[in-house]
Parts: C-alpha cells; sequence; structure tokens
C-alpha cells in the first residue's frame, strides 16, 4: 500500500495520482493530515500504529510500503473545544503526528520526511546550496529591522525591492489567500516601520522576461513558463496569462540536480526568473510546492511519475 499524506481540502493532483494507482493495481490509502485530531481513532506503540479514519477505513502500519508527502497542513481544532485548551490540543495532535509520520521513516519517502522539513523550513539554507552548486541567487535579507531592511533597500535594490513570506498561508492551487509578494520602491518604503510584527523575505526586484516553475523528480524536469514580466509574483498574475513548456539549458538542469541532491528532496517545485540580462536566477524550492497548473494545461505526467518513482523504490524496499 501507498500512503498519501493530504489534507481534506485537496483535489486534482491526488485524484490523478490515485487514477494511476488504481491503473497499475496498487492499493492506496489517503490520509488528511488536518484530520489527525479527534476525528480519527489513534494508537501508536513502539513497533506499529493503527489508524482508524473520520469514514471508518483502518490504516496498520505494516501495509504501509511507502508514502508520498503531498502536503500536511494545520490540525484542525473541534468547534466546542474550550478556547484556553486549542493550544494543548493542537501542541499534543501536532506531536502525535510527528511521532505517526516518524514510525514510518524505514519506507521510502517522497520526499525524506527529515529532509523535507529542513529545507521547506530553511529558505536562506537553500539559497547557499543553491550558490554552491553554481546557481545565480539574488542577494538576500530576512529580517524584522526597519533600519536594516533600509540600508538593504538602497545598497543593493536600485529603487525597488520585493518582500515576501517565507511560508505561505494557502495550499490551493489556484493560489487563493495567498498573501503574495510584494514590491516596494522608495515611496512604499516608509511603510517597512511595521516589520517587527512579520519579518519577512527582501530582494532586489529582478526586471524578468519570464517566471519559471520548476518540477524536477529524481533526474526529470517538467518546466513551465508564464508570460507574466510585470507582476511581482505568477501567482498573483491575472487576465492573459499562460503557461508554456520550456526546456531549461543543460548547465542549469545539471546545477539544480547537484542542488537537489545534496538537499537530500527526490522532488521539489523550484521557481526561478530568466531576468531580461539573459541570467538565470534561483528564488526558491518548495519541496512539494504547487505543480497541478503544469500538469492541466501542458499535460506534464507529474503525477504518474510520482507514483512510478514510489513504485519502483518500493519493490527494491522489499
Amino acid at each position: 500500500m501507498i500512503l498519501c499524506i493530504t489534507h481534506s481540502r485537496d483535489f486534482y493532483n491526488i485524484d490523478l495520482f490515485f487514477e494511476y494507482l488504481t491503473s497499475k493495481n496498487i492499493p492506496y490509502f489517503r490520509l488528511n493530515s488536518d484530520q489527525l485530531n479527534n476525528a480519527q481513532k489513534i494508537s501508536i506503540s513502539q513497533n506499529s500504529f493503527e489508524i482508524i479514519d473520520e469514514s471508518g477505513n483502518t490504516l496498520k502500519s505494516e501495509d504501509i510500503k511507502s508514502v508520498w508527502h503531498r502536503k500536511s497542513w494545520r490540525i484542525s481544532t473541534p468547534e466546542e473545544l474550550d478556547e484556553e485548551y486549542k493550544n494543548i490540543f493542537i501542541k499534543e495532535y501536532s506531536t502525535l503526528r510527528y511521532n505517526l509520520f516518524t514510525a514510518l521513516e524505514h519506507v521510502p519517502w517522497i520526499n525524506p520526511f527529515e529532509n523535507e522539513n529542513k529545507i521547506d523550513g530553511n529558505k536562506i539554507f537553500q539559497l547557499k546550496i543553491a550558490e554552491k552548486n553554481g546557481l545565480i541567487v539574488p542577494e538576500t535579507l530576512f529580517s524584522n529591522d526597519a533600519e536594516a531592511i533600509t540600508a538593504f533597500f538602497h545598497s543593493h535594490c536600485n529603487g525597488k525591492m520585493v518582500a515576501k513570506l517565507h511560508g505561505v498561508i494557502s495550499k490551493s492551487m489556484g493560489g487563493e489567500n495567498f498573501i503574495s509578494t510584494n514590491i516596494i520602491d522608495e515611496d512604499s518604503l516608509e511603510n517597512i516601520v511595521d516589520i517587527e510584527y512579520c519579518p519577512m523575505i527582501f530582494q532586489p526586484y529582478i526586471e524578468k522576461k519570464y517566471e519559471l516553475r520548476i518540477v524536477y523528480l529524481d533526474g526529470e524536469f517538467f518546466t513551465g513558463k508564464i508570460n507574466n514580466s510585470e507582476n511581482a509574483d505568477w501567482r498573483i498574475a491575472r487576465g492573459n496569462y499562460f503557461w508554456s513548456e520550456y526546456h531549461l539549458p543543460e548547465n542549469i538542469e545539471t546545477s539544480l540536480t547537484a542542488m537537489m541532491k545534496e538537499m537530500g528532496l527526490y522532488m521539489g517545485a523550484i521557481d526561478m526568473i530568466h531576468g531580461k540580462d539573459g541570467s538565470y536566477y534561483f528564488l526558491e524550492v518548495n519541496p512539494q510546492g504547487e505543480w497541478g497548473m503544469l500538469q492541466k494545461d501542458l499535460n506534464f505526467p507529474i503525477a504518474q511519475r510520482i507514483a512510478d518513482n514510489l513504485i519502483k523504490r518500493m519493490k527494491t524496499n522489499e
């Protein structure tokens, strides 16, 4: 059995994944990470665990032969729970979930759980590895200090800077409810005084031909470009914008492959910019970033390749 860890509002990508597994007669189990709470019965011992999910389906650890960590999301709290108990509810169920996931480290994952957490939770570390492997990385500052950010703006940004959150607040394919990347110029710089309430990542604005969303999957590349040169981020592009297939230069693929191997990741959604100066700029890699729009618009068989990778490694691990 292949375990797919996702959340209750996830769709499309996992539907394609499950359809493909069904065609191959491979059993699977969908585990909604946000529902790993009082809606499910969970028992973990030193050597095994058992879950009875919200629909009454039973999952036993010994049946799981590989794991796709598609998405994890915030654990839901019951409406009837007193406000004063919500923090401890989330803390203890988060700990239970962590114990559950790490009990499966001996089977193949996309991606290995601890590797993914480290890379996903440290964008500055990502940039170091990318630069080490020959990729161009913009000057970057992660800060809550208005004076330091202002100095960075004047010394590195040539009058235009981008600000973005380290994480995201949406997991959807459409990008709804994102606090998106923002452009900061001289006029808006004065609003940076409130940054102490929400530290952000700052980089010089790069004049771009287009943005690239690159799905790396164990040495294979699925790359889409979007004709979005004026917006700060492809996620907020609306109107006459579309994805088209793109072929990366060989040297960029070589550097990205080396970077992903050093990170210990089988899969990642990589954001890059092809600048008007002809250079390729690495921005970040999201270990389980969104790619549904590339499969939908460009017919890339990404869901199928994820399944193939897990099936192959599952059989090798037997």
